[in-house]
């Protein structure tokens, strides 16, 4: 089984890079089923996910939408994380907050457990421990999955090594987003679980994160607030391809995916 995962699409300019391609890119894989974080997509309306572009991008052919820092700033997503079992905000969130952090999702006559977890170390969303919040994740789940799909949205790479490792041989897939730039570690962990810290992002090619680099220099010389903009740049579309083996115990091999478009 071939699971294809896509970065933070960021921007309106990844956001259709994403609907435009997503299908070509699926068969050209022959992926199983597509996971994308999708938590910056709706940049340019404010940080975050509207509601509308949820649903362009699982029309689009995106099986479950994962979240993270930026999940929560479109009030129209909120009644589609309560509704929708593909649209995932990340599960070691405060329990007040709308939505949910995993799903089961039929592919093929087996069930994939499919996971969205919160880094704690320099990021600006209160979260509890990503390690208790698995575990529990991962009992009262037991016997309803045949693998299991974690997107870690993490600033330290400390932090998701760590954890792809205390989960090695009970998670088949682990692959951090957040950072926006794509890691050159992907690797099969010792008991078989496929792992990348970062798959890097949906947007802009030449650009600070997905944005325009003067406006970043600009802060950061300065420190004066300004305007985030999106780099108008041709768009590249970031990701990880994991190929499970046939009973899905153990992931046989990672690669990194980037598709101009």
């Amino acid at each position: 089984m071939n699971i294809l995962c896509l970065g933070d699409v960021v921007s309106v300019y990844g956001l259709e890079a994403a609907c435009k391609n997503l299908y070509k890119l699926r068969r050209e894989l022959s992926a199983d089923a597509v996971i994308v974080n999708a938590e910056n997509a709706s940049m340019g309306n404010g940080n975050g996910l509207t509601g509308e572009d949820a649903r362009r991008l699982l029309d689009a052919g995106a099986d479950v939408l994962t979240g993270g820092n930026h999940s929560f700033r479109q009030k129209s997503l909120y009644s589609l994380l309560e509704d929708r079992e593909e649209l995932l905000r990340p599960a070691n969130c405060h329990g007040a907050c709308p939505g949910k952090g995993y799903t089961i999702l039929p592919v093929n006559g087996q069930n994939l457990l499919v996971v969205n977890l919160i880094g704690r170390e320099h990021m600006d969303l209160p979260a509890s421990c990503p390690f208790e919040t698995l575990e529990k994740i991962l009992k009262e789940q037991s016997g309803a999955y045949d693998a299991v799909i974690v997107d870690f949205h993490a600033e330290a790479t400390g932090e998701k090594l760590a954890l792809a490792h205390y989960f090695d041989g009970r998670v088949q897939v682990f692959f951090g987003t957040h950072t926006h730039v794509p890691t050159a570690d992907e690797q099969v962990l010792p008991k078989g679980c496929g792992y990348i810290t970062d798959i890097g992002m949906c947007g802009p090619s030449c650009s600070a994160l997905g944005l325009k680099p003067e406006i970043i220099a600009r802060k950061l010389i300065t420190g004066m607030p300004c305007r985030f903009e999106p780099a108008q740049t041709p768009p590249v579309l970031q990701g990880a391809l994991f190929t499970l083996s046939r009973d899905l115990t153990r992931c046989e091999k990672v690669e990194r995916i980037c598709a101009k478009v």
